[in-house]
């Protein structure tokens, strides 16, 4: 129901790609800085709409209800 791997995926080719083109860094610090600085720009582009919404809820719902109470 929640697929989420393709975005996975994407997050961690776009955090390759800004990191490859890179050898080298100075410190630990820049690489998490520029890592840190990709990771907000990639959740700027996370715009998408969750389909089916009402579905997915009363699955988790059904699973985990110990855990979720439905709205």
């Amino acid at each position: 129901m929640i697929c989420t791997t393709n975005q996975i995926e994407n997050s961690n080719r776009r955090l390759r790609k800004v990191s490859k083109s890179r050898t080298i860094f100075p410190t630990d610090d820049s690489l998490f800085k520029l890592l840190y600085l990709a990771t907000i720009e990639i959740a700027k582009k996370w715009n998408g709409r969750n389909r089916d919404w009402n579905k997915i809820i009363s699955q988790l719902c059904i699973y985990f209800d110990d855990r979720i109470e439905p709205a």
